[in-house]
């Protein structure tokens, strides 16, 4: 009998601990157990931040690399996010007064922004920099590395274009070696439709979300361009 009372006991403690640990960062239990990248430090528990503007980095590397800055690791949920305000900072961002949690599955790959890059909406974009999702095993939250883009998702957002760019990174993965989205659907079957399915549901039934199939790396990379083109051009 003491034993029991000894196990009832530590599991509601153990329950307060989670409970309170969870309400301190914004109701997602287990958030701070997330990697963040080594030249970034912690200010709060809803910034990190570097020593230089994250944006301000070409796009493409002089090898033909593409720079990919991770905010959203591999199978979290917290909707992290590059700061306008400050370049140097990645923050948690707020919805609706409250840190922002998506609320489904977790991400399906590292997603983050392309930095030097803007596309007008007459290119197709919002203004904002490149969305980029990295096939591979989680990176730390804040890393800048390099990938090699495959192809690229065509959405709709509440009716309006919100395509992701589909992207691997270039060593140290099992995807490393891809170069385009039929090679994997060749030798990684069902990915890309894991892909598709995950980005038309995570805001829910009524997300306004609508996938229109995937482009290849040609089309991916001319978009690329064309948007760090415009990012230059505005500075």
């Amino acid at each position: 009998m003491q034993k029991k009372l000894l196990l009832t006991s530590v599991a509601c403690m153990s329950a307060l601990v989670s409970t309170a640990q969870a309400e301190s960062l914004g109701g997602l239990a287990f958030s701070d157990t997330t990697p963040i990248a080594q030249n970034m430090n912690v200010t709060d528990e809803f910034t990190i931040v570097g020593d230089e503007g994250l944006m301000s980095l070409e796009a493409i590397k002089p090898d033909g690399a593409v720079r990919a800055i991770v905010e959203i690791p591999t199978g979290t949920s917290a909707k992290w996010e590059v700061s306008k305000d400050d370049p140097k900072a990645v923050y948690w961002e707020y919805k609706d007064g409250e840190p922002r949690v998506v609320n489904y599955l977790g991400y399906p790959g590292n997603y983050g922004a392309i930095p030097g890059t803007a596309l007008p909406k007459e290119l197709g974009g919002d203004g904002d920099p490149l969305d980029v999702i990295v096939l591979g095993q989680a990176v730390p939250r804040g890393e800048i590395v390099d990938v090699n883009v495959i192809g690229v998702l065509k959405m709709l957002d509440g009716g309006e274009q919100d395509d992701k760019l589909i992207a691997v990174l270039t060593q140290d993965s099992p995807f490393a070696h891809i170069e385009s989205m039929a090679q994997l659907d060749s030798e990684y079957p069902g990915v890309s439709q894991i892909i598709d399915l995950w980005f038309a549901n995570y805001k829910g039934p009524d997300g306004g979300m609508e996938g229109l199939g995937f482009d290849d790396a040609e089309s991916a990379r001319e978009v690329l361009e064309a948007a760090a083109e415009n990012y230059a051009a505005m500075q």
